[in-house]
């Protein structure tokens, strides 16, 4: 006869485990805190200034870029039209990247997904590898490359590529791990390779996502080769720098540059969260209809 337990002691369970939870999350919460507060008072003790002693100068920089941006407002669309082959540069390296860690993520995504991978043994190695990927910061691994190859468009998409591959890689897998292995197994039966049951049966289920989230990267690709410019690694970030390093004089400049990526980055936010929002709306009607 199995014995069951009354409510109260169920309801007791329950509570106690409640506390218990509570509990915890209430001693992290307080170590995070502890953990902050210890990290900005080191950060601050060791910055040549106090962070509070400067705050209030907080705005002196921003006035006095567009104060003199102000004064020279004539000289804007000028500067936006020289300033826009280096956009174009910027872009570019964003989808050169985007497009090759793109197809390089779909096959780890492949080869490291369970029930799909060629070699399941090999699975970790490719996990792994997409970890170290994601791990590595694109401006150290442009820096290296800018050492190896010098400065140029090219350490940069390929730094950027290098993450792509890992970010993708990961996102691409955990879409595929929720495919229906139906079409494999039937395409396996007929005797068809590895690549074209991927193709046939796997493929053309996870296509709207993977686009999604390859639409998503392009965005982040758009900020960091902006961001890599920095470093010399090309593109209108390069501009930027430059502008910056000069100071008085040619703040409008820098007042150009910041219009021409704020612009882009808008336009292509809201063009690419309308394409997302089709590829995953329609995606989900597919499913519906299944």
């Amino acid at each position: 006869m199995t014995n069951i337990a009354p409510p109260e002691a169920t309801t007791e369970d329950y509570l106690a485990l409640t506390r218990r939870k509570r509990l915890y999350g209430a001693i992290l919460l307080a170590i995070f805190f502890a953990m902050m507060a210890s990290g900005f008072r080191l950060a601050d003790e060791r910055n040549a200034g106090g962070f509070f002693d400067g705050l209030h100068r907080f705005f002196d920089f921003p006035a006095e870029i567009f104060s003199e941006a102000i004064t020279k407002w004539q000289n804007i669309p000028e500067l936006l039209w020289r300033y826009l082959p280096s956009l174009i540069e910027t872009l570019n390296i964003a989808a050169v990247s985007t497009l090759i860690g793109g197809i390089a993520a779909i096959m780890l995504a492949l080869l490291s997904t369970r029930g799909l991978s060629l070699w399941p043994r090999a699975i970790p190695v490719f996990r792994r590898a997409m970890d170290v990927m994601r791990a590595l910061p694109e401006i150290v691994v442009a820096l290296v490359l800018i050492f190896l190859l010098g400065v140029g468009p090219v350490p940069a998409m390929a730094a950027i590529a290098l993450h792509t591959m890992g970010a993708l890689g990961k996102l691409f897998s955990e879409v595929a791990e929720n495919a229906d292995l139906k079409p494999v197994e039937g395409l396996g039966s007929t005797g068809a390779s590895w690549f074209q049951q991927m193709w046939v049966g796997v493929i053309p289920q996870v296509a709207p996502n993977w686009s999604s989230y390859a639409l998503l990267r392009f965005e982040i690709n758009i900020r960091a080769s902006a961001i890599l410019g920095f470093v010399g690694a090309g593109g209108i970030g390069y501009d930027l720098k430059t502008a910056l390093q000069w100071g008085q004089g040619k703040y409008d400049a820098v007042v150009a540059i910041f219009a021409l990526l704020f612009v882009t980055i808008m336009i292509v936010d809201h063009f690419s969260d309308r394409a997302r929002a089709r590829l995953v709306r329609g995606a989900t009607a597919k499913e519906g209809r299944i």
